[in-house]
């Protein structure tokens, strides 16, 4: 079983910056491909960002590419996505999502692969 806490979200301005960070329970971790996704009221849940087992993928939302940074530390079981130039529409509750397929080459987009999830941590940008 792996667990998954969410850290890191704020109020932030627009045009400012977060990191979130993502720290993971269990020895499995560093086989696992990672994501972020986000849900703002009223929408559905929707991929951000992606990474493979060792970092050598990273997936992108068009609408956060070049703004965002997904990376990984498997000595440290924790994955971090850096947002910089935030927006009021990048407003969100922001979750942490494994993927428990052991060194998959794929990072879905979809939300079903994704076995586990942390409880989110809120991200609120000003204009």
């Amino acid at each position: 079983q792996v667990q998954l806490v969410e850290s890191g979200g704020g109020l932030v301005q627009a045009g400012g910056s977060l990191r979130l960070s993502c720290g993971a329970s269990g020895r499995a971790f560093s086989s696992y491909a990672m994501a972020w996704f986000r849900q703002a009221p009223g929408k559905e849940r929707e991929f951000v960002a992606g990474i493979t087992w060792n970092g050598g993928s990273t997936y992108y939302a068009d609408s956060v590419k070049t703004r965002f940074t997904i990376s990984r530390d498997n000595a440290k079981n924790t994955v971090y996505l850096q947002m910089n130039s935030l927006k009021p529409e990048d407003t969100a509750v922001y979750y942490c999502a494994a993927d428990p397929r052991p060194r998959s080459s794929l990072v879905s987009r979809p939300p079903g692969p994704y076995v586990y999830w942390g409880q989110g941590t809120q991200v609120t940008v000003s204009s």
